[in-house]
């Protein structure tokens, strides 16, 4: 099940509870701030999770795996891969 759309695994946050999150393919605005940059770009181009992009892995995407403080040193890049080879059932694409 696709939970997010950079990889990350929404149901094993340590957040979620915290803060009432309900993931990231389920809310318009995190809980973290006004948007999420990496959200924003892959349903902006219509893609169910990252994976499914040509870009793939981006800057921006490995910028947020690997992030000093919040990241999970590429986790959610392997997630996504294995995305990649489930069939999508997009909303997003027309």
């Amino acid at each position: 099940m696709i939970e997010s759309r950079c990889g990350l695994i929404c149901s094993e946050c340590e957040y979620r509870e915290k803060t009432g999150c309900k993931g990231c393919v389920a809310i318009d605005k995190p809980f973290w701030g006004e948007s999420c940059p990496v959200k924003s770009c892959c349903e902006g181009r219509g893609h169910e999770h990252c994976g499914q992009c040509a870009d793939f892995p981006c800057e921006m995407l490995n910028e947020f795996a690997y992030d000093a403080e919040h990241g999970d040193n590429g986790r959610r890049i392997e997630t996504c891969k294995k995305w990649q080879k489930t069939p999508a059932i997009n909303p997003l694409k027309s």
